[in-house]
């Protein structure tokens, strides 16, 4: 009896993967293959990363004096890439509103529709913002509307996905009691989707919109407007003292839009 009880209470004994812990060695090691032929085949050379490190010091330390005087130039144009990213984000978000339910899989009528939503969604993610750009300032000409055009397909693309996600984790249960109570699919996403998904529709629109302002000043670089052209202008003429102040107002605009974030995620929680 003792026998059995002690027998009862001993530790069960593990396979010898488990005690070798064999998978997780193997998956590392499989992991660092991966990572040696991957950097062969980008030709990464740390060496010479460390060789030319002393130039990155030396553009560092012309940017170490801005020309304060040029923040007068710089409030313009700065001014309208904020303008184009609010626009931009917001014609992109309004659009992806509809998407985002037609391809979430407990909303949508049936899977083939989501299935085709899903992939045309894939396809607009596809497009490179460059080539958008590229597009648009061929067909509307050089400006900012080529830069909200291109703005709006990618914040499109990009929260069409993050709101379908969002809307497939919802709780079931308030669509359920909707449902039992006779209620249609409009009323059931108005009074049991939405408030559900609402904070993070906030959170993720001015994620996009704090992506968009920095995406626009590479976007300036094609004629598409903003303060991406005065960074072109200065990176060009190696006056790196307005270069300066050109990413200082850029990380200001970035900080602000982050910090107003921050407090109405905070206010909605």
């Amino acid at each position: 009896m003792k026998q059995s009880l002690k027998n009862s209470q001993s530790m069960p004994s593990r396979p010898w993967l488990q005690r070798l812990h064999i998978k997780g060695w193997a998956s590392f090691l499989i992991f660092l293959l991966l990572f040696k032929g991957s950097a062969q085949i980008c030709d990464i050379q740390l060496s010479t990363f460390f060789q030319n490190l002393g130039q990155f010091f030396e553009l560092i330390k012309k940017m170490l004096h801005p020309q304060w005087s040029y923040l007068a130039v710089v409030v313009a144009p700065i001014s309208e890439t904020i303008k184009m990213a609010i626009v931009g984000t917001t014609i992109g978000t309004l659009v992806a509103v509809p998407f985002c339910l037609l391809a979430a899989r407990n909303i949508a009528i049936n899977r083939f529709i989501s299935s085709i939503v899903r992939f045309f969604l894939n396809i607009v993610r596809t497009i490179p913002d460059l080539m958008l750009a590229a597009l648009f300032v061929a067909i509307v000409g050089i400006g900012s509307f080529a830069g909200v055009l291109t703005l709006a397909v990618f914040s499109f693309g990009m929260i069409s996905k993050l709101f379908y996600e969002a809307v497939e984790t919802i709780d079931p249960g308030p669509l359920e009691a909707l449902q039992a109570a006779g209620a249609n699919k409009i009323q059931m996403i108005v009074f049991a989707v939405l408030p559900q998904i609402f904070n993070n529709f906030i959170s993720y629109f001015l994620y996009t919109l704090e992506i968009n302002v920095r995406s626009s000043t590479v976007l300036g670089y094609l004629g598409a407007g903003g303060i991406g052209v005065y960074l072109q202008r200065s990176l060009d003429s190696f006056n790196y003292s307005q270069t300066a102040i050109i990413i200082l107002a850029i990380l200001a605009v970035v900080l602000i839009i982050d910090g107003l974030s921050n407090y109405l995620r905070e206010k909605l929680l």
